[in-house]
């Protein structure tokens, strides 16, 4: 599997597969909850909640949790991410992943951190394509934004603020927040939060000798193309 294919969630026998949107409805119906339930308990408007099922909208990390958590189902079923495995991992061995849409107009994922007991860190590098604007969010915890490539606005209880390589942006997660790419070109963003926006659920392996390293090298960017050095 190519990078590119990480990053629009392909996969071998993707046709058969019920998309991200269908599994949501199906699991919403099992529980016999409508719309407007799932909307409020998540935090989000209906017609957001109809545009995931419909497979209009792709939803951030952060909002899938928040939908799975109304669902009483593990968002680890829905995202599947890459688990760091290993004490040490390379930067051109890091997949590039996503929840689905159009390639090269999703946004896309590496995972950075481990995960092991106690630990309260989850960071990424998010790629975000021109133009692209998530749902507005309240949640639990806190986070770091930090832009690595490109710019991005992001919006904190009403305030927009336009943040552009090296700037950093550090607020409690429970503040209404969104983000768009307000340019013709890709943005890259270093991002830290508390929320365990992974899915991995009950941490696994021993704080004294949990490790995670990547490394620079050779790292193809989400289009799969390598990075000019």
């Amino acid at each position: 599997m190519t990078t590119a294919d990480h990053a629009s969630g392909a996969s071998t026998g993707a046709a058969e597969t019920p998309s991200l949107g269908d599994r949501l409805r199906q699991r919403r119906k099992s529980l016999k909850m409508t719309l407007q339930e799932v909307a409020d308990e998540a935090g989000f408007s209906v017609g957001f909640i109809s545009q995931i099922e419909r497979g209009i909208t792709v939803p951030s990390l952060t909002s899938l949790i928040a939908v799975c958590r109304t669902l009483k189902v593990e968002a680890g079923s829905f995202l599947n991410p890459p688990k760091v495995a290993t004490t040490f991992t390379r930067r051109e061995h890091r997949p590039v992943y996503g929840l689905g849409g159009e390639s090269g107009k999703a946004v896309s994922y590496e995972r950075l951190s481990a995960s092991f007991p106690g630990n309260v860190l989850r960071s990424t590098i998010i790629h975000e394509p021109p133009g692209h604007r998530s749902e507005p969010m309240s949640h639990e915890g806190e986070e770091i934004f930090f832009i690595l490539k490109g710019a991005l606005t992001l919006e904190v209880d009403g305030e927009a603020m336009v943040l552009e390589p090296g700037d950093s942006a550090h607020f409690p997660s429970l503040r209404t927040h969104t983000m768009w790419n307000h340019t013709s070109e890709p943005t890259t963003i270093l991002h830290t939060c508390t929320m365990d926006v992974f899915g991995d659920g009950a941490p696994s392996g021993s704080p004294s000798d949990s490790l995670a390293v990547t490394r620079a090298e050779n790292r193809l960017d989400a289009s799969g193309i390598a990075e000019d050095k």
